[in-house]
């Protein structure tokens, strides 16, 4: 039986060379990214770390690949989706205010795609989470719970992965899963999700080497945007459960 499987979904032929990519926020993520542009030939327009003092007439032209701060993001979305040609958001924190700015960047006609985590390797996690947890869901026995770890300098706890992955397991098995959150070193990121019963507890846990993962994903997620409309989510287009 396929629990899931991996494709790219409602996406035409597109001209990867014709499109223009524009980082804002060169701090690790940022500096990755352009690593990966400048290493596959794509064409790259440059970087910024004051995205509202871009040029308009670049930024019409240009897809957005932001990775900055949860505050700098806040107070930077409207510029981005009154300006660019699309937006692909890496960063995170800013949960609270998802429907006002999946409504604005709908209202101004900009195509964004975001994530909680850009790395495939996160999304079939996110796969695999929601099949268990369905499972357990219906059976009953069991209490979730998570525990994430990232280096010192990641300024949102829980970070936007383990949020995903707790509303993952919240749909499925009405509950409110407890977060544990720990900050140190330089790790990249890893996250366990477990599920404790009388009898036996079940455990899984995705762990980033690098960030290479994350920035690969935010650049695949840039030459996507062409034929994207409208607002959506990264694991949306990669994963189709089949059998919801």
């Amino acid at each position: 039986m396929t629990i899931f499987s991996i494709r790219p979904r409602n996406l035409k032929h597109f001209n990867r060379m014709a499109m223009k990519l524009y980082i804002s926020g060169y701090g690790k993520m940022g500096r990755m990214i352009e690593k990966i542009i400048l290493s596959r030939g794509l064409d790259y327009a440059g970087w910024t770390e004051a995205v509202t003092e871009t040029d308009p007439a670049l930024a019409k032209e240009c897809v957005c690949i932001d990775f900055t701060t949860p505050a700098a993001f806040r107070e930077n979305y409207k510029f981005l989706a009154e300006n660019f040609k699309a937006v692909v958001v890496g960063t995170t924190g800013w949960a609270d205010i998802r429907a006002e700015v999946v409504g604005y960047f709908e209202k101004c006609g900009t195509p964004m795609i975001w994530a909680s985590n850009f790395s495939i390797g996160v999304n079939v996690f996110f796969a695999v989470t929601d099949y268990v947890s369905r499972m357990l869901g219906m059976t009953g026995g069991y209490s979730p719970y998570m525990l994430e770890m990232h280096h010192c300098h990641k300024l949102d706890a829980p970070s936007g992965t383990a949020r995903s992955l707790a509303d993952i397991v919240d749909a499925n098995m009405n509950v409110e899963t407890d977060i544990q959150s720990v900050r140190c070193g330089e790790i990249p990121g890893i996250h366990t999700v477990g599920f404790e019963g009388l009898n036996d507890r079940i455990t899984m846990t995705h762990e980033a080497f690098s960030r290479e993962g994350f920035a690969a994903g935010a650049v695949e997620a840039a030459l996507m945007t062409e034929n994207v409309s409208g607002v959506c989510e990264f694991k949306d287009m990669l994963l189709q459960n089949k059998d919801r």
